[in-house]
């Protein structure tokens, strides 16, 4: 049986956290910024960091596994 709590987990966390989407952290005029569709090399950094933060409470800290079939 294939554990799909990664894959799922990823892609999820993957479309939220990317900068600009939804927000982007630091902003270019605030530090935080809602729905602006640009991105800066500082913005990708920080969202990378809470990404796999994020996604190593998940997986390894708590636990969560999926299994399909």
């Amino acid at each position: 049986m294939a554990d799909w709590a990664p894959v799922l987990i990823g892609v999820l966390l993957f479309v939220l956290l990317s900068p600009g989407l939804l927000f982007q952290l630091p902003g270019k005029g605030r530090a935080v910024e809602f729905n602006n569709m640009q991105t800066s090399g500082v913005s990708i950094c920080v969202h990378t960091i809470i990404f796999f933060g994020l996604i190593t409470i998940l997986l390894v800290a708590v636990g969560i596994s999926i299994n399909i079939g």
